[in-house]
């Protein structure tokens, strides 16, 4: 699939060639090569008080679903901060972003990317649904929507990665599973 029919930096029509390993998009008049750039995403697993953090999506992929408060790195944005940007635009709250917990493939299919899971602290704020949410809210592990999650990676994350009671300190099984 193309995406461009022209050129972005001079207007030339584009033609199609192998270059560095693959077919590419590229412009015989000035050079430009168009390279596809994965979208990055990043999200935050928010535990406070023996709960987590979720968000009901108020926009397509998966409306209506729970998911953790997430979104994408603007091109001018690092993930640490764009994180904090985006549960702050969703929830409310401020929060500091400490390690990265898993990598993986987004879910959706029409935006190919990476995305990084974060722990995070609560710092301040109240609780409100906003931007892009319908709802946010906190959930001990036994009320968790398992049924009403968003994307899978989320769901493997949750059930393999946490202790049987969430505490406001993210600890992965000793068990390996």
């Amino acid at each position: 699939m193309d995406d461009f029919v022209y050129c972005p930096q001079c207007a030339h029509e584009l033609s199609r060639k192998y270059l560095f390993g693959r077919e590419r998009q590229y412009c015989p008049d000035c050079g430009y090569i168009y390279f596809r750039d994965p979208k990055l995403a990043a999200g935050a697993l928010i535990v406070h008080e023996n709960k987590v953090l979720l968000i009901r999506r108020g926009v397509v992929p998966r409306i209506g679903y729970w998911a953790l408060p997430s979104g994408f790195v603007e091109y001018d944005e690092q993930p640490r901060p764009a994180l904090r940007r985006e549960v702050a635009e969703e929830t409310g709250l401020q929060v500091e972003i400490g390690r990265v917990v898993d990598v993986f493939a987004l879910s959706d299919k029409r935006k190919q990317g990476v995305f990084l899971l974060f722990e995070a602290t609560l710092v301040g704020g109240e609780l409100q649904a906003g931007d892009d949410v319908s709802q946010a809210r906190w959930f001990a592990r036994e009320e968790i929507p398992w049924a009403e999650l968003a994307f899978p990676q989320m769901r493997r994350w949750l059930e393999t990665a946490l202790q049987p009671s969430i505490g406001d300190t993210l600890k992965p099984r000793s068990d390996g599973k």
